[in-house]
């Protein structure tokens, strides 16, 4: 199995939040890719390089960022020389190919042709997170039917449905569908969908197939990983696997509620993710 690490996003509210603040406590943090902002005892994304070099089933992993902060990029990963480094050549966010392109060009230059994990570079998980567990669950579905994929599930607050994609599920916990920042009233679930799949291998030429359909749509219609997830689920069976929750660091005020979780909570433990 690959892993996949989507970091070519600049960050644009969390840029502003931090030329914006008056305090003065952040401004180190001017010009910091989010994926490399300090999170209790490491970057952000080191948590998540940690926990993938002890799952012995991913055997490469692969983090896509632009040309703004690749040098950032391959400087943090001289300490992880299992990590390769790709750059999608953008300078700015006007030129942001989006993430599904950028997934699609970390496939085809690696020429990945194997189950895939896909983690948004700017997320992490609950303590209650376990990727192993994760994996185990992907695993048994694949037993069962190998064109299976398999996404994480939280629940999120009513007044949340209208921030994210929401799934839609059956007795089985097979997603039926996905309905793109809802109302309330428009759904009676409340399971938001984060940046971190599992997808079969036989999901991964869909990529290139959905990239084809969109491509005279406004970047917005193929640009978050969401999107092609929405379109996947007609044609591939999906699955979810339940969390307590998330952080997406987005702006300051998410990054400092993240950091503290895992500098007051978490405290250095080194097994998270696990």
């Amino acid at each position: 199995m690959k892993a996949v690490i989507l970091a070519a996003g600049y960050g644009t509210r969390l840029r502003r939040d931090l030329l914006s603040d008056t305090s003065g406590r952040f401004e180190a943090l001017i010009g910091s890719p989010k994926p490399l902002l300090p999170v209790g005892h490491c970057p952000l994304i080191s948590h998540w390089i940690q926990a993938l070099q002890s799952i012995a089933c991913v055997d490469e992993v692969f983090v896509i960022t632009n040309d703004l902060y690749y040098k950032n990029f391959e400087e943090w990963a001289q300490q992880f020389p299992a990590v390769k480094v790709l750059n999608d050549g953008t300078r700015c966010n006007e030129e942001r190919l989006g993430a599904v392109a950028c997934l699609q060009m970390a496939i085809r230059k690696f020429k990945i042709e194997d189950d895939i994990l896909i983690i948004g570079g700017d997320t992490l998980f609950k303590e209650d997170f376990s990727l192993s567990g994760f994996m185990d669950q992907f695993f048994d579905l694949q037993t069962k039917c190998d064109e299976s994929n398999l996404v994480l599930s939280y629940e999120c607050k009513d007044e949340e449905t209208s921030k994210y994609g929401i799934l839609e599920v059956d007795k089985d916990m097979r997603v039926c569908c996905m309905k793109e920042k809802p109302s309330p009233a428009e759904t009676n679930s409340r399971r938001a969908c984060p940046c971190c799949y599992l997808f079969s291998k036989t999901t991964i030429p869909l990529l290139e197939t959905f990239l084809e359909e969109k491509k005279n749509a406004p970047i917005e219609t193929r640009d978050a990983p969401g999107n092609f997830l929405s379109w996947l689920i007609l044609r591939k069976p999906v699955y979810i696997h339940q969390i307590s929750g998330r952080f997406d660091v987005g702006n300051l005020a998410s990054y400092i509620e993240c950091d503290a979780y895992f500098k007051d909570k978490l405290k250095g433990d080194r097994d998270y993710l696990k």
